[in-house]
């Protein structure tokens, strides 16, 4: 496993002579190392074990990737999505018996007519790692992408775990941010894992990179206060960076306001009220990824959110989550933002405070 700084320039930045477009060697050793980390500490897959791994090469980090791939599975089988009729691709996918790999390497995401990939083989117990949007991460991004694949199995494990445990039992929280107090006073939801660690789980595997625990008020209704944001989600589901802090001002689980807002959030805003008539505050969500920061970021926001610290989503959309007072159907958006976070406490004990995680852990 490569450690990762959070302070420091993302691998192989030092590859000075490598067009921005074109991933030196250096950062491709280091894709394989994660990878291979992975699969062995993550997915428990084994030498000898199938493996399947489509990908394309649209993209500089999916030829990086697929290439970490060849090196860390020498016995698999691998097939260029761009290359075989979708009939070739879901012929290999019915080849392979419960507890089998696929790794789906896209710049894009994978289309298959009525087949969702990855619902479909989770239903035929097949483990699978999904790194989708790839095109999304370009130069300087890609190499933090590929730094955020590192696999911590102590750190994540243990945090992970020590932050459910807490988590689960509170009765209410604090996020501290930027001065302003966001209050969450009542009980989370049940805390749900994505750490790497299967144990128990129907499914094993999922959307890479990874490294987060959220949850949800039990009573959406009971978050209150003031809260910074630095970053969001925007239409284009690519990470937004506005020139300063928007403060979102939160009443009865419900985004009244935001202060010093931009034209670009101001659209989320009206997309999510036209949509669903209000902008509801759903998920928090404690990313737990060191690889990522404010100041190292990637454009696609389904890879960033795993960033160390603490995200919301804004919107009555979440699939893990049900709420009587939410009708599934009529819940369409889920954006998330990220916030200016001074501390995190549940029940008064500090769990997050100078951009870490602070729960001990064995």
């Amino acid at each position: 496993m490569r450690a990762v700084d959070e302070r420091s320039p993302p691998t192989a930045m030092k590859d000075r002579d490598q067009s921005p477009e074109t991933l030196p060697p250096s950062a491709i050793e280091s894709a394989a190392e994660n990878v291979s980390d992975l699969l062995r500490e993550a997915l428990r897959y084994s030498p000898g074990d199938a493996a399947l791994v489509v990908s394309d090469a649209q993209s500089p980090l999916a030829v990086a990737l697929t290439e970490a791939y060849r090196r860390s599975l020498p016995d698999g089988r691998f097939i260029d999505f761009d290359s075989v009729p979708p009939e070739q691709v879901l012929s290999a996918f019915e080849d392979l018996r419960p507890g089998a790999l696929v790794v789906l390497i896209q710049s894009t995401s994978f289309r298959l007519a009525a087949f969702r990939i990855r619902l479909e083989l989770f239903k035929r117990s097949i483990k699978v790692i999904e790194h989708p949007h790839l095109a999304r991460s370009r130069g300087v991004e890609s190499l933090v992408y590929i730094d955020s694949l590192a696999y911590d199995a102590a750190y994540f494990r243990g945090v992970g775990h020590a932050l459910k445990r807490r988590i689960d039992a509170a009765s209410g929280g604090v996020v501290l941010s930027g001065g302003e107090e966001l209050v969450f006073n009542a009980a989370f939801e049940t805390a749900k894992l994505n750490i790497g660690d299967y144990t128990g789980m129907t499914n094993i595997g999922g959307q890479f990179p990874i490294g987060e625990v959220f949850t949800e008020s039990k009573e959406l209704e009971a978050v209150n206060g003031r809260v910074q944001i630095a970053l969001f989600g925007d239409l284009s589901y690519s990470i937004n960076r506005p020139p300063h802090p928007i403060t979102l001002v939160v009443k009865s689980g419900r985004v009244v306001a935001a202060e010093d807002s931009t034209p670009e959030f101001d659209q989320v805003l009206e997309s999510i009220r036209a949509d669903e008539g209000e902008v509801w505050m759903r998920e928090l969500g404690f990313g737990m990824n060191r690889a990522f920061s404010f100041e190292r970021t990637v454009s696609d926001v389904g890879a960033f959110e795993r960033m160390c610290g603490v995200h919301l989503s804004l919107g009555a959309k979440h699939m893990s989550y049900n709420k009587p007072n939410i009708k599934k159907r009529a819940a369409r958006q889920h954006v998330d933002v990220f916030v200016y976070t001074d501390s995190v406490t549940l029940d008064g004990e500090v769990i997050y405070q100078g951009g870490a995680w602070t729960v001990p852990f064995e």
